[in-house]
C-alpha cells in the first residue's frame, strides 16, 4: 500500500515535523512490508529539513512545485470551489497512491482517492480566547470540510476522539485513534550528556521544559512559580527550549521575556532557544524532571520522548496527560503557580523515578503499536474509501 504524506516544515510546526519522522521510522522498523510512505514536498523545501527523512530507508521523497508554499492557497481555493485539488490529484495518480494522509490542508470534498484526515487537537474550540477571528475560522472551516467530506478522521488520543465527536457529530463512526510513539534514535544519544549541560552553562540540577513558545503551552505558570520560589530564597532553574514564534500571538515570546526580567528570573528561567535534537535528548536524560505545563495537548511528543528515556515528569493535570502517563507522573493544576512552586521546591517528582523507569521498557511496544495501528487505519480507509470518493467518477475518467 502506497500512502502519500504532505511535508511539514520544521519552522512552521515542529511537532508535526517530528510526528512524520517518528511515524516513518516506526513504519520502517515494524511494518515495512505493509506500507510504502511517499513524502511530497515543494521545490522550496529546505535541505536541512529534508536530510533526516532522506536517511529513512524505504521512504520515497517526491519534489514538485505543486507543493511549493506559494501554491498552497490557490490549490486550496480550487479544492473548495471545484471539490478537488486537481494538481495534487494528478501527481498522486502518477505515483500510484492508494491512500492520502491529510494534515493541515484539504484536497477537496470530491477527492476520489481515500483520505485520512489527521486532526491533532481541538484547542481552537476549547481555548477560543487564544484564537483571533481569522485563525479560528481557518481551522474550523478545515475541520468541518473534512468531516462533511466523509473522511476517516485520525486522532491521537481518546480524549481527542471525545472532543471531535462532541464538536462534530458527523464524525461519529468515522474516527480512529492512533496513539503515536516517539522513538529516540541511537545517533541522538550523546555519550556524556553533561557536556551539553556545560555548553549551556546550566547547573547540575535543573528542570527541563522543551515546548514551543505558543501561548497555550503555558510557560507563564512556570515563570510565576519560579518567582514565588525566588521570594522564598530558593533558586530553582528551569531550562527552556523551543521555537520562539507563535503565529497566532507574535508578541508572546517578547512578553514572556519582559515578565522574566521584571521578576529578575533570567538565571532561573533559562531560555536556550532552538537547539539541536541531540541536545534536547541530552537535556532530557540529565534533568531532574521534564515539565510540561500545557493547557492543551493532542498527545504530547515531549512526554512520549521522556517516557521512552525513562525520565521523571511533572505534568499539567489535563485529560490527555492522564491518558498518556497514568500513575507514571506527578500532576499539577496548570493555573496554580503556588502548587507548582511547591512541587518544584520539593522535587517530589523524584518519587516517581522508578515508575518512569518501568515505563521505559514500553518504548518498543508503543512504537510497534503506533506503526501497526496506523497501517490498520490506512487499510480500512482504503477498503471503504470515503463518501466523497464513492460519489465521483472513477480515477480513469478524471
Amino acid at each position: 500500500m502506497r500512502v502519500a504524506f504532505h511535508f511539514i516544515r520544521s519552522a512552521s510546526w515542529t511537532g508535526g515535523y517530528n510526528y512524520l519522522l517518528n511515524l516513518f521510522r516506526s513504519v520502517r522498523k515494524y511494518q515495512a512490508d505493509q506500507i510504502t510512505p511517499v513524502l511530497f514536498c515543494g521545490e522550496d523545501a529546505l535541505e536541512n529539513d529534508l536530510q533526516p527523512f532522506r536517511e529513512i530507508a524505504g521512504l520515497e521523497i517526491v519534489h514538485s512545485s505543486v507543493f511549493d508554499v506559494n501554491n498552497a492557497r490557490p490549490r486550496l481555493i480550487g479544492a473548495l470551489l471545484f471539490g478537488r485539488d486537481s494538481d495534487a490529484l494528478d501527481l498522486f495518480r502518477h505515483y500510484r497512491i492508494d491512500v492520502i494522509f491529510e494534515n493541515a490542508t484539504f484536497f477537496g470534498w470530491r477527492f476520489p482517492i481515500p483520505v485520512i484526515a489527521w486532526m491533532p487537537d481541538f484547542q481552537h474550540r476549547l481555548l477560543r480566547e487564544q484564537f483571533g477571528f481569522a485563525a479560528y475560522w481557518r481551522r474550523e472551516a478545515g475541520f468541518r470540510a473534512q468531516v462533511a467530506s466523509g473522511r476517516t478522521i485520525m486522532l491521537s488520543s481518546e480524549d481527542a476522539r471525545k472532543h471531535c465527536e462532541y464538536f462534530y457529530p458527523g464524525a461519529v463512526g468515522h474516527t480512529e485513534v492512533v496513539r503515536f510513539a516517539a522513538p529516540v534514535p541511537d545517533e541522538l544519544i550523546e555519550k556524556d550528556p553533561r557536556m551539553v549541560v556545560r555548553e549551556y552553562k546550566l547547573p547540575s540540577r535543573f528542570y527541563y521544559l522543551p515546548n514551543q513558545f505558543w501561548k497555550h503551552k503555558n510557560h507563564i505558570v512556570v515563570i510565576e512559580a519560579l518567582g514565588l520560589l525566588k521570594q522564598q530564597g530558593r533558586e530553582v532553574v528551569v531550562a527552556v527550549t523551543g521555537n520562539p514564534h507563535d503565529p497566532r500571538h507574535p508578541d508572546y515570546f517578547d512578553q514572556l521575556n519582559t515578565h522574566v526580567q521584571s521578576l529578575g528570573l533570567q538565571e532561573n528561567f533559562r531560555i536556550l532557544g532552538l537547539v539541536p535534537r541531540r541536545h534536547v535528548i541530552s537535556l532530557m536524560r540529565i534533568c531532574i524532571a521534564l515539565v510540561n505545563p500545557s493547557h492543551f495537548e493532542g498527545w504530547s511528543s515531549t512526554v512520549e520522548e521522556a517516557r521512552t528515556l525513562g525520565v521523571p515528569m511533572l505534568l499539567s493535570d489535563i485529560g490527555v496527560h492522564r491518558e498518556q502517563m497514568g500513575e507514571g507522573a506527578v500532576y499539577f493544576d496548570p493555573d496554580d503557580a503556588v502548587a507548582l512552586a511547591e512541587k518544584l521546591r520539593e522535587a517530589c517528582v523524584e518519587t516517581k523515578t522508578s515508575a518512569a523507569a518501568r515505563l521505559r521498557v514500553q518504548g518498543d511496544v508503543n512504537e510497534g503499536r503506533f506503526a501497526r495501528d496506523f497501517v490498520a487505519v490506512a487499510n480500512r480507509a482504503m477498503a471503504r474509501g470515503t463518501d466523497a470518493g464513492r460519489s465521483v467518477d472513477s480515477p480513469g475518467k478524471a
